[in-house]
C-alpha cells in the first residue's frame, strides 16, 4: 500500500527498513509517548515488528517516508467484536522530525484513506495527558476530543490520564 501526500510517502514497512526504524524509534521520548514500543529498541525488535506486520495483514502499518528514508510510522489497528467498525489510529516520528507537521499530514491522509477504502465508521486515537503536541496532531487531522480516561495508563513509572479522540466517517 502507498499513499502520497504533498510532502510524504506512506508505504508498507519492508525488509531493509530495520536500520532506519531503529535510528528513529530508539529514543526515550518516542517510547514515553507510545503504548507498546520497547525501549531500548534494537535491531531484533525491528525484525520482530516486520514479522508481526507480515503475520497480521488486516492491520495497517505504514512507514512515514521523508526524502527516501522512513522516519516514523502511522497505522490503524482494527478492533473486533462489538467494535468491528472502529479502528485505532497510532503514529510516531523520530524526534528530529517533530514540529514539521509530518504526523498531522500522515494521520489525516491515512484517516481519509481508511474511510474511503474500508467500511470503518470510526477512528480513535489515545494520547497521554503529558503530550499536548499529539493532541494538536489529532485535532488538526479532524479528530475531536471525546473524553478523559482518568489514570488509565501506567507509563514511565506513573499513572497517567489518556485523552480519547475520535473521527467519524463523513467528518
Amino acid at each position: 500500500m502507498e499513499i502520497r501526500t504533498a510532502r510524504l510517502l506512506l508505504r508498507s514497512w519492508r525488509v531493509g527498513d530495520e536500520d532506519a526504524l531503529v535510528r528513529n524509534i530508539n529514543h526515550h521520548s518516542v517510547w514515553r509517548n507510545t503504548g507498546a514500543v520497547p525501549f531500548p529498541y534494537a535491531r531484533a525488535d525491528a525484525e520482530a515488528f516486520l514479522a508481526f506486520i507480515a503475520a497480521n495483514p488486516n492491520d495497517v502499518h505504514l512507514a512515514i517516508v521523508v526524502a527516501g528514508e522512513p522516519v516514523g510510522s502511522v497505522g490503524i489497528y482494527r478492533r473486533k467484536g462489538l467494535e468491528q467498525f472502529t479502528g485505532e489510529l497510532g503514529y510516531w516520528l523520530g524526534p528530529e522530525h517533530w514540529g514539521r507537521g509530518y504526523a498531522t499530514e500522515a494521520a489525516r491522509a491515512l484517516a481519509e484513506h481508511a474511510f474511503a477504502a474500508t467500511d470503518l465508521a470510526r477512528l480513535e486515537g489515545r494520547v497521554f495527558a503529558w503530550n499536548p503536541a499529539s493532541c494538536r496532531v489529532l485535532e488538526k487531522a479532524g479528530f475531536r476530543r471525546e473524553g478523559v480516561k482518568r489514570r488509565s495508563a501506567f507509563k514511565d513509572g506513573e499513572l497517567v490520564d489518556e485523552f480519547l479522540y475520535a473521527r467519524l466517517r463523513g467528518e
